[in-house]
């Protein structure tokens, strides 16, 4: 199959109703403090994986974790899923530092998230 590929599964954002308190359990589950830690979003770097907790639902309302595929070009990726049948959910944009996201669902309505670092 052509089209660009992945790098794999990286990030998963974690909606979440009450920020400091999945502050603590997340911390206490990986064992280090946040990298990032701020009133609108909390994030983890763990052993090459980033998890981050979204407060008051995050984007689109998620309520449930979104796991992030790393792609080098979320546009050309968004083109390729949505000619093979997933529907945007979540158009590109730019959530800080040059990080680029998206959303789709698959045909059983699974979130699949798009992320590019710039």
């Amino acid at each position: 199959m052509s089209g660009s590929s992945t790098q794999g599964i990286k990030t998963v954002l974690h909606p979440v109703s009450d920020l400091a308190k999945a502050r603590a359990v997340y911390a206490a589950l990986l064992g280090i403090p946040p990298q990032t830690d701020s009133a609108y979003y909390v994030g983890f770097e763990a052993e090459g994986q980033h998890i981050g907790l979204v407060p008051g639902g995050g984007p689109q309302d998620m309520t449930s974790p979104v796991a992030y595929w790393h792609v080098p070009d979320v546009e050309a990726k968004l083109a390729e899923l949505t000619a093979a049948g997933a529907v945007l959910k979540e158009p590109a944009h730019e959530v800080g530092g040059g990080r680029l996201v998206a959303t789709v669902t698959d045909p059983d309505g699974n979130v699949l998230g798009i992320l590019q670092d710039r």
